[in-house]
């Protein structure tokens, strides 16, 4: 397995977003997001202008994509987490054989800081991330408009 991580200075192309949106859209299953705000996430990770930004991390074998991980930064050390880890997804041929972990070891090797994430809780993937250290702090609530 080849691991990439791509950072605002690495100045990716759009291609490589989309390949990696592409992917996140496919296998993040039902909990994913529309495509437009999966690009707009890469994006603003990708985005060299801002103080904030993020990073990608992909895993590729046999150069197609097995995984991958988009981590936002959030600019608000010391009252929320600097780091917030906006997607993860594992290609199912993948699931159960330790890539999940994987990506989210070098994802705590890239970050700076605390890393936040939301899962819903009946997503099986929140039975990694408890065993990984993430505790449930707070009960999420919004105001849609």
């Amino acid at each position: 397995m080849d691991y990439q991580i791509y950072t605002p200075k690495d100045n990716i192309s759009h291609a490589q977003k989309k390949e990696v949106a592409d992917f996140l859209f496919e296998h993040l299953d039902q909990f994913g997001d529309e495509h437009g705000a999966i690009m707009r996430c890469i994006d603003f990770a990708m985005d060299e202008k801002t103080k904030f930004g993020g990073f990608v991390v992909v895993a590729k074998e046999n150069e197609k994509v097995a995984g991958a991980v988009v981590v936002n930064k959030t600019g608000m050390a010391g009252y929320i987490p600097e780091n917030i880890l906006v997607y993860i997804a594992v290609h199912k041929d993948y699931r159960g054989k330790g890539l999940g972990k994987t990506l989210m070891q070098k994802t705590f090797d890239q970050a700076e800081g605390s890393i936040k994430l939301h899962v819903e809780p009946e997503n099986p993937a929140r039975f990694l991330y408890e065993k990984l250290g993430f505790t449930s702090k707070y009960l999420e609530m919004r105001l849609m408009r």
